[in-house]
């Protein structure tokens, strides 16, 4: 059944609102994705802080028209979805990359990441290489064991030379 023009408007002034509130956006190809998939897939995004909608590319084109923003149509395949993650720019790229991996049928087309002033497309061979960069609590443990191997380090030193200063005590007394 074809959209109304009212319902049309309705899309394209959602995705509009989803650009403006975007931390990271995107696109995928989800054809021949079964519809329990597509739930399961909503719903790891929404824990993830992201949203799911599927949305026609001439009305897509339209919202991003009015946002100033390129829309790769040549790009894109028949079928596309919009990712919007609105609390961490990386959280939806991961999700929607681990699920791909799990089933198939998602595919990566590209990208968006803001930072506030300005955005550009980003291929999906980058987009694939930033969700496969570690997360942010990964990074930081791996800064915390670099900072603290020397010290510890000094502290396994310091240990062994006691040791090896009360064998050499021992010794003593036993010879004498």
């Amino acid at each position: 059944m074809p959209l109304t023009k009212q319902k049309k408007k309705q899309i394209v002034e959602t995705v509009k609102e989803n650009l403006e509130k975007q931390k990271a956006m995107v696109f995928v190809n989800f054809s021949g994705l079964k519809f329990s998939d597509l739930v399961n897939l909503r719903k790891k995004l929404r824990e993830a802080g992201a949203k799911f909608i599927v949305v026609k590319k001439t009305l897509a084109q339209l919202a991003f028209k009015e946002k100033n923003l390129d829309f790769p149509k040549e790009k894109l395949g028949n079928e596309i979805a919009l990712i919007f993650g609105f609390e961490d720019e990386i959280a939806p790229v991961k999700t929607a990359y681990q699920f791909s991996q799990e089933q198939n049928m998602l595919k990566l087309i590209g990208g968006y990441i803001s930072d506030g002033t300005k955005s550009e497309f980003m291929s999906a061979e980058e987009v694939i290489a930033l969700a496969q960069l570690p997360s942010k609590q990964e990074l930081f443990a791996k800064l915390v064991g670099t900072l603290s191997a020397p010290v510890s380090g000094f502290v396994t030193v310091q240990r062994q030379l006691i040791k090896g200063l009360m064998c050499v005590l021992e010794a003593i007394a036993e010879k004498q």
